[in-house]
């Protein structure tokens, strides 16, 4: 009989394994599936790699005070303290800096975010995993959207090829914000070809003027060649 219930004990011991491992890769793939949506340099995969091993670390965590905790002063949490300190390294890695504008700050956040929820879900705190996930995703698609209806401006790429040299860049520079477009960077990059000129420029265009109008002014200017949207 006691052989029955050890049996019986181990497979409910992986069952349990198994379902929280399953939830956090769930969870964390909702997050990385909006992350990836948006091609952010953290997606899809890596937000269940995060979610999985922080959920396994709190398993790990749960099994070695269950065995240990009689003979020596164990604290369960310990591992977990370490997963929020060290996902540091990773949100960093996708935090990038372009001119005056930095990239990558919701998506670190995602990913520390992620990783509490593996907390979660691998010391068995289910409810609070599922609700967390929620929230993280709700913040992460709503506001989002609303953030970008409020937005009065949208930002795009020119990449403009031209003969102009560069001490009159300002010229080309002045055309374009007398349509009503704020520049926000610049970026020169020489060409061997004819003498070319390669400019991006970061602008900022208000939702009621088109980009193609932008475009077209720009390929008014007598020492534009070529103008596109990257």
């Amino acid at each position: 009989m006691w052989l029955v219930n050890a049996f019986i004990g181990q497979a409910e011991f992986y069952l349990s394994i198994i379902i929280r491992l399953l939830e956090a890769c769930l969870l964390g793939g909702i997050i990385g599936f909006e992350r990836e949506h948006l091609h952010r340099p953290a997606g899809f995969r890596t937000h269940i790699l995060v979610c999985v091993g922080s959920a396994l670390v709190m398993i790990t965590s749960e099994f070695i005070f269950n065995k240990f905790s009689a003979n020596v002063n164990a604290d369960p949490a310990r591992l977990g303290a370490q997963v929020i300190s060290g996902i540091g390294f990773l949100g960093a890695g996708t935090i990038i800096k372009e001119g005056i504008n930095v990239k990558g700050l919701t998506t670190a956040a995602s990913l520390w975010a992620v990783s509490c929820v593996g907390i979660a879900v691998g010391i068995g705190f289910y409810s609070g995993a599922f609700i967390a996930t929620i929230i993280i995703f709700l913040t992460l698609v709503v506001i989002r959207k609303v953030q970008m209806r409020r937005t009065s401006k949208k930002n795009i790429r020119l990449c403009i090829h031209t003969l102009i040299k560069r001490g009159e860049v300002r010229e080309l520079s002045q055309l374009i914000e007398e349509l009503g477009v704020t520049v926000t960077d610049t970026e020169f990059v020489s060409s061997e070809r004819d003498g070319e000129m390669i400019l991006r420029y970061k602008i900022q265009i208000p939702n009621d003027i088109p980009t193609v109008e932008v475009i077209e002014a720009v390929l008014c200017h007598n020492t534009v060649r070529r103008v596109y949207e990257e």
